[in-house]
C-alpha cells in the first residue's frame, strides 16, 4: 500500500546529499567505495519505506536483493552490453565494476538498518 512517512523521506534526502558529497569530494580507498556503498543501501531502504507501507524485513530483503542484482549486472558488464558505456549517468547509476566485497558491504548496510530499526522499536518497560 502506498503511504508517506516523513521521517524516512527526510533521512533519504539527507543520505542522498551525503552520497553526492562523497561522490564529488571524497577520492579515497575507504569512504567512497565502502562507506558509500553501505550508505546507498540504507538510502534505498529509506526511499522504499518513505512511500510503501511494508515491513522492515520485507523492505530490507528487497533492497538487498536489488543491490545484489545490480552488482550481478556489473559482473556481466550490463552497461557495455546495453551500449551505454559512453553514458556517464548510466555508468554512475548502474556502475561498471563488480567486486565481491561490495556484496558484503551491502549486507553490513542492511544489518545496520535492521539493528537500528530493532532498537527504535523496543519500548521501555513500564515503571512500577
Amino acid at each position: 500500500m502506498i503511504t508517506f512517512k516523513k521521517q524516512y523521506f527526510i533521512l533519504a534526502v539527507l543520505l542522498f546529499i551525503i552520497e553526492v558529497l562523497i561522490a564529488l569530494f571524497v577520492h579515497d580507498a575507504i569512504i567512497r567505495p565502502y562507506i558509500g556503498d553501505m550508505l546507498v543501501v540504507i538510502l534505498i531502504y529509506c526511499c522504499l519505506k518513505s512511500f510503501f507501507n511494508i515491513s522492515v524485513l520485507t523492505a530490507a530483503v528487497s533492497v538487498l536483493i536489488f543491490s545484489f542484482a545490480v552488482e550481478t549486472m556489473q559482473y556481466f558488464r550490463i552497461v557495455e552490453v546495453l551500449g551505454l558505456q559512453n553514458n556517464k549517468l548510466a555508468k554512475i547509476i548502474i556502475g561498471t565494476s563488480f567486486a565481491w566485497i561490495d556484496l558484503l558491504v551491502y549486507v553490513l548496510g542492511i544489518a545496520m538498518v535492521l539493528i537500528v530499526e530493532k532498537m527504535l522499536s523496543v519500548k521501555p518497560a513500564p515503571k512500577l
